[in-house]
């Protein structure tokens, strides 16, 4: 069962997934730090504490940098998708792709979440997840507004995430 319109209550949304994948957000600190601190929005802060507390590997999908491992020091920068035109954003994605299979020599039967908003899957990355035999988890993909998701993320962590 591939694609990101699986609603929440389906088989897919109750495994652990194999690998998550967060989107960055916009606010940062102005300081070189490992990546999961760079970011510094409540929404960050909720999925940065939700993919921690699934226990699988998790990467940060960066404007600016592509597929980040958490811990990989960066500096502050100011780039998002949104800034970017149509041909950008699709290189951006072939170049996730090509980094995120570097780095997990098979994507074939993994299920893997990703946790960002439109702008990081519809240009190329889901698909080609899919075509890598991936099943593709977007738990989020219809909750409107950042209090709703952030709600979401609450519900489903122990110790919250503010």
């Amino acid at each position: 069962m591939n694609g990101s319109e699986e609603p929440e209550s389906s088989a897919v949304s109750r495994q652990r997934p194999d690998l998550v994948l967060v989107g960055c957000v916009k606010t940062k600190h102005e300081v070189t730090s490992a990546a999961k601190d760079l970011y510094s929005s409540p929404l960050w802060r909720c999925r940065r504490a939700y993919a921690e507390s699934l226990g699988c590997p998790w990467y940060i999908l960066s404007a600016k940098h592509g597929l980040l491992d958490p811990d990989e020091r960066i500096g502050y920068y100011n780039l998002a998708l949104n800034d970017l035109r149509a041909e950008p954003r699709r290189a951006w994605s072939t170049r996730v792709l090509d980094e995120l299979k570097s780095r997990v020599p098979s994507l074939r039967n993994k299920l893997i979440e990703i946790h960002a908003g439109a702008t990081y899957v519809t240009y190329g990355l889901e698909q080609g997840l899919r075509d890598a035999d991936a099943t593709v988890h977007r738990p989020l993909a219809h909750i409107a507004g950042v209090g709703r998701q952030q709600a979401w993320y609450r519900e489903r962590l122990r110790r919250g995430c503010a």
